[in-house]
């Protein structure tokens, strides 16, 4: 089977010399991408399309796989599953099209459409009028429609050489990955940063992914999974980093030291600075991330350019402009959505009265208050592993029990409840026991400090964490659990229990 690879126009505009850069880039990126499949797929650049042959004999599960990722590199417009014979005549060449194309355009209008090179005693118009007068006989239910057919006709000869086009595949479009250099994108797990780096690396940038873990293993092995699976089906042909911060100690020294009000935009801009050293480290030139315009309060133009002051490298944001049900629509299209919708959404830092403008020099004030070495430390802690390793085979993530009736709370040998959320939540909406768990003691450690007080806690009791929705708590426990401190669980209160 030949498959010829239709260049992005964009690619085609380009001069002599950098449209054979790319088309030279793309040629390697197609070999690097197919070898994973059969290493016996041959693939040679032309100046108008890229061949791809494949073994004879090879079975119709890896033929499918193949065309499938064809779809899926930056830098094809279209894919052409092709069959090449031998051109004596236009009789000759109706016979191999009309028996093809006939069933695809019963019922349809059409046309034919011709590219002819070389030397021939008839011209491409002639060609299209022959052939599409030959199928209209042979499709009596068929009409011809020269500006708006349902179905087009592909049919490409060079010089003796006819070119039968079986199925033709919409590719990827964009440019050849690598060609435009390499970025960091801040990955959360969410619809939108997917989304933004998806648009990178088909844009032709080698895109690497930069995690700030704010909510535990569970959380980070959601993004992992979505940063993979960007990589295995758009960027295979490139090995890139998955880079790991651990930035739950930030949140909890954000939440002991900046006013409320500006917690967010700091958060952003800790993330920034920290996403900057990483970047330098790996000598990385850009930044990405996934903000909209006014989708949060910390997205706004004015927030945007307080989080920008910070950084010594440009952010790009490829979603700025677009709306929420358009990254959620393109999502779906890259198969990340399912993903993003299983992610639990952390709330640690929340301001309730967060600024829409929040002014730079009350920022840096604010600043002044933070340590500096926690972010020091949460850097030291990173971790930097191949793209291709992060879905290694690890231990299975540790259960949490789930108390909710006050039979399952009083039923536990020496119970205590640890409320974690924050004072002022707790002051909003204070805990009150059932009557039949009046007994059982009751403290208060913010969830930002309790990964640190936890190895204090008696090992003899069972500790029940609790927050409002529950989500926060999980996180927590899963975390501990990870740590192996297995006698922490989850209280979700039930009013009605």
């Amino acid at each position: 089977m030949l498959y010829l690879l239709k260049l992005h126009p964009e690619i085609t505009i380009k001069s002599r010399s950098v449209r054979q850069q790319m088309t030279r880039c793309l040629t390697a990126n197609i070999r690097n991408t197919l070898r994973r499949l059969d290493d016996r797929v041959r693939v040679k650049d032309q100046w108008d399309a890229i061949r791809v042959r494949l073994p004879e004999g090879l079975d119709d599960d890896t033929t499918a796989a193949i065309e499938d990722s064809l779809t899926r590199i930056p830098g094809i417009q279209q894919v052409l599953a092709t069959e090449e014979v031998r051109f004596e005549s236009l009789e000759q060449a109706a016979e191999h099209i009309v028996p093809l194309w006939s069933p695809v355009i019963a019922g349809h209008s059409f046309r034919v459409q011709a590219k002819r090179r070389g030397e021939h005693d008839f011209t491409s118009a002639d060609m299209e009028r022959y052939l599409g007068g030959r199928l209209l006989e042979a499709t009596p239910n068929a009409r011809v429609d020269l500006k708006h057919p349902e179905v087009v006709v592909p049919v490409e000869l060079n010089d003796r050489r006819l070119q039968v086009i079986r199925a033709r595949w919409k590719g990827l479009g964009g440019y050849p990955l690598g060609v435009q250099g390499q970025a960091l994108a801040l990955m959360s797990g969410g619809f939108d940063s997917p989304v933004a780096a998806w648009k990178m690396i088909r844009r032709g940038v080698k895109t690497h992914f930069l995690f700030f873990n704010l909510g535990g293993p569970a959380h980070e092995a959601g993004v992992r999974e979505v940063s993979h699976h960007l990589w295995e089906r758009y960027g295979v042909s490139h090995k890139v980093k998955f880079i790991s911060v651990p930035f739950d100690g930030v949140v909890g020294e954000i939440l002991r030291t900046i006013p409320d009000g500006l917690m967010g935009v700091v958060l952003k801009r800790l993330m920034i600075r920290a996403a900057n050293r990483m970047a330098q480290r790996l000598r990385i030139p850009a930044l990405v991330t996934g903000e909209a315009i006014a989708q949060v309060s910390s997205q706004t133009l004015a927030n945007l350019a307080v989080i920008d002051d910070v950084s010594e490298r440009p952010i790009l944001r490829p979603v700025l402009t677009d709306d929420k049900q358009d990254i959620i629509d393109r999502a779906r299209q890259i198969d990340t959505a399912r993903i993003a919708e299983s992610m639990p959404e952390y709330c640690g830092v929340i301001s309730r009265r967060p600024h829409n403008k929040a002014p730079l020099d009350d920022v840096l004030a604010a600043e002044r208050d933070f340590d500096d070495r926690v972010l020091d430390n949460a850097i030291e802690a990173a971790v930097i592993k191949r793209i291709d390793d992060v879905l290694e085979r690890e231990p299975a993530p540790a259960e949490v029990s789930m108390v909710q009736t006050p039979e399952e709370l009083t039923s536990l040998d020496t119970p205590c409840i640890i409320d974690i959320r924050r004072a002022d939540e707790r002051e909003a909406a204070p805990l009150a026991l059932p009557d039949a768990a009046a007994q059982v003691p009751l403290i208060e450690i913010p969830f930002y400090e309790l990964q640190d007080r936890a190895a204090e806690l008696d090992t003899d009791r069972h500790y029940l964490l609790y927050c409002d929705q529950g989500v926060m708590s999980r996180m927590q426990a899963l975390h501990l659990a990870d740590r192996g401190l297995h006698h922490f669980g989850v209280y979700q209160h039930r009013p009605d229990a």
